[in-house]
């Protein structure tokens, strides 16, 4: 289980509030450590099944090749513009990497409901589409801290 946040629990999420944000959410911002130890931020489309977040990654880029050699990563789903509106998670913990990579689409029971998540929700499709240059990512949380600054105007 994950580890919550102590500070600003007035605006922190509910579970059922977080799990409802991160599944109408599509686009997550993914920080890796390059080799030098500096961040590495990047975008990418995500899915979300109630206990993880999956990250479909080209496995030639930057990020891949970083969490190849450090799997620690910390990923933030936002939303809003104005300060009222904001809310949004960040979750962190290790990579783990599921499925051949890249991916073809060879069965893997372990992918079926991220698949179809994923899919569904960034596509408009029933199954997966496979380019052979994307694999999977896994992030189970191990902290994740929330906000919503709309609870504010109710305190």
């Amino acid at each position: 289980m994950a580890i919550t946040q102590r500070r600003g629990r007035r605006i922190m999420m509910s579970p059922a509030e977080l799990d409802a944000f991160l599944a109408e959410q599509r686009t997550c911002r993914v920080a890796t450590v390059s080799p030098d130890g500096m961040p590495h931020v990047s975008a990418l489309w995500f899915a979300w099944d109630g206990t993880s977040l999956w990250l479909y990654s080209i496995t030639r880029s930057r990020r891949w090749s970083e969490l190849r050699r450090d799997p620690r990563i910390a990923v933030v789903v936002d939303a809003g513009e104005e300060y009222g509106e904001l809310r949004g998670v960040e979750l962190s913990g290790t990579a783990v990497f599921v499925g051949e990579a890249p991916r073809t689409g060879e069965p893997c029971p372990e992918l079926e409901v991220a698949e179809r998540l994923f899919a569904r929700k960034n596509f408009g499709l029933d199954s997966m589409p496979h380019d052979g240059r994307h694999a999977w990512l896994r992030l189970t949380p191990e902290a994740i801290a929330s906000w919503d600054f709309r609870k504010l105007s109710g305190l």
